[in-house]
């Protein structure tokens, strides 16, 4: 029963993880990084699909991103979905080949990012607070219930609180590095 606890509230907690670490990928850096469009979606035959679906993303310089289509009609259309997506970038086709360059940062730019990656971090912390409540409230359900000690239950409220603490500073070190790749120029 508590081991089960545990198991659930560790797996709910990564998850936090991983959600922090998909909407850092959403947050530009100035340096291309073929993540950035994961979000972009494209119409495809009537229905949208992502944009890594119906063609390759490649790093082609440290500031441009090249896509290219798996056919060629689907060009306008890719190029089209990258500048209506909500990301600020102006594709330029050439051929069969849509570059994607990476506008610099400004300072101030760079500033609301940094903002908005402390934001994210913050939700992904109370998140995990919040899978730490519910699994103590677990542990007090049971002691009511007399399904387990008192020593049973504060065991258990101490391995949920060193799972909290570490997922609460990976959360920190993600955001760190985070921060650390927005500064650079």
């Amino acid at each position: 029963m508590i081991n089960e606890i545990k198991k659930d509230a560790e797996s709910r907690m990564k998850k936090s993880v991983e959600a922090l670490h998909g909407n850092f990928n959403k947050i530009r850096t100035g340096r291309a990084h073929p993540s950035i469009l994961d979000t972009v979606t494209v119409d495809y035959y009537g229905s949208q699909m992502p944009l890594n679906q119906v063609a390759s993303v490649n790093v082609e310089d440290a500031r441009t991103l090249a896509v290219v289509p798996w056919e060629q009609g689907m060009v306008p259309k890719i190029e089209k979905a990258i500048m209506t997506s909500d990301l600020g970038l102006n594709p330029a086709s050439a051929g069969t080949v849509i570059r994607v360059p990476m506008p610099m940062l400004t300072e101030e730019t760079r500033k609301g990012y940094i903002k908005q990656a402390r934001s994210e971090a913050e939700h992904a912390r109370v998140a995990v607070r919040n899978v730490r409540r519910d699994a103590n409230g677990d542990f007090k359900a049971l002691l009511k219930d007399k399904e387990i000690s008192e020593d049973e239950q504060h065991q258990g409220e101490d391995a949920i609180q060193k799972l909290t603490d570490k997922h609460i500073a990976e959360i920190d070190k993600m955001l760190e590095a985070k921060e650390h790749d927005l500064m650079q120029v």
